[in-house]
């Protein structure tokens, strides 16, 4: 059923699309509780495998079980320093490589080209995880002239997605930054937080934390096409109100924000999440970095074909006539009049709900470094 051919683009670049064209975007592999419907090879591979009659009658076969592996890894380092100066932070740790939630949205997902894997279906089923991470992070904060800034732990992939139940890493590695008395902020869209929240709670009293949690729509069936293994509405609303009675500060981010699609939940998600106690609250406009665009395309042509060229329409009035405009600062927010309209709806709502007040900075002054009886810095577990 499969053969090798050239990668083709799937939609024009730039301008406006019609219905007719996004429709014939789908691939149609449907995997049940998985976000992407195709499987793509990734932009660096010179050849890409797709579905073809062979003349069988098996192209419309329904595909077998698809199920997650997951694989160790021996990381050379485990904090990751950016210089992007439209984030707030310069470093952070990312546990895990691909993520189970299989939110279709998720901006990573380009990222599982680098091994030569599919942004589509491999990026959630095709997972790795930094074994020796607890460890390194030990080695990396007690190095000679460390200087402690603010950690973000899970932001390119969730640290807490489901395989975190069984392997608890990332829990290794919040018990290591409370042992140092390291900053750390956390975000996630999994109620598995709440596992930890006797570690977290005991930092934010420190000033040494606050947590994001991600709430994307209040509705159940647009939450589970999207982000079909993640936590549900329901249970991260009850998340934020756990952690937020723990002591524990708490953002809402309601990311990323699609046209058509979740925008017009945005005042109701700020409301729920203000109710539920989170203190603070942050949006960003869908991003579709390289693949993530055909991908994001063929799952809006299978699933809501009625407004699927306007979502992608609108999108692209936001970035210049682009599915994507990767220029810092504008990345996240966009630009043109319906652009605007989110940022005003948003400051709006975050105002009348007192979600805009100032956050003090994170403590970096408890730093310290452990040491044995004998002297000699810990590097053990």
């Amino acid at each position: 059923m499969a053969k090798f051919i050239k990668v083709e683009q799937k939609l024009p670049k730039h301008g406006r699309v019609t219905r007719e064209q996004l429709a014939e975007t789908a691939e149609r592999f449907d995997h049940r509780g998985r976000g992407a419907i195709s499987n793509p090879t990734g932009r660096y591979e010179p050849e890409s495998r797709g579905d073809f009659d062979d003349g069988w009658d098996t192209v419309e076969d329904a595909p077998p079980p698809l199920r997650t592996e997951l694989t160790g890894e021996t990381a050379r380092t485990i904090i990751t320093f950016n210089r992007s100066p439209d984030i707030h932070f310069d470093r952070s740790i990312n546990p895990y490589r691909g993520c189970e939630h299989g939110c279709v949205y998720c901006f990573a997902r380009p990222t599982h080209a680098y091994h030569g894997l599919s942004p589509g279906l491999d990026f959630e089923s095709k997972l790795f995880f930094k074994a020796n991470g607890p460890e390194l992070l030990r080695r990396e904060l007690s190095r000679p002239g460390y200087v402690p800034r603010v950690i973000a732990l899970g932001i390119n992939t969730d640290a807490y997605q489901p395989v975190e139940k069984r392997l608890r890493l990332t829990r290794c590695l919040l018990e290591i930054l409370t042992e140092f008395r390291h900053p750390v902020s956390l975000l996630t869209k999994s109620a598995l937080i709440q596992r930890d929240i006797d570690l977290i709670s005991e930092l934010a009293q420190l000033g040494l934390t606050r947590v994001g949690i991600s709430l994307t729509t209040l509705e159940p069936k647009l939450a589970r096409k999207m982000e079909p293994r993640a936590a549900s509405p329901r249970r991260r609303l009850e998340t934020i109100e756990k952690l937020s009675a723990a002591g524990i500060p708490v953002t809402v981010m309601t990311a990323p924000m699609i046209p058509a699609l979740n925008d017009n939940e945005l005042e109701t998600l700020l409301e729920s999440a203000a109710s539920a106690g989170a203190t603070g609250a942050g949006y960003v406009l869908l991003r579709l970095p390289h693949e993530l665009k055909d991908l994001f395309h063929e799952w809006l042509a299978e699933h809501y074909p009625d407004r699927a060229a306007r979502v992608v329409n609108l999108l692209r009035d936001m970035r210049g006539g682009k599915d994507y405009d990767a220029r810092w600062f504008e990345r996240g927010h966009g630009q043109g009049p319906y652009a605007r309209l989110i940022a005003q709806r948003f400051a709006s709502a975050r105002r009348r709900l007192g979600l805009d007040a100032a956050r003090p900075a994170l403590r970096t002054d408890l730093f310290r470094v452990r040491e044995s009886p004998d002297g000699q810095l810990r590097f053990d577990l």
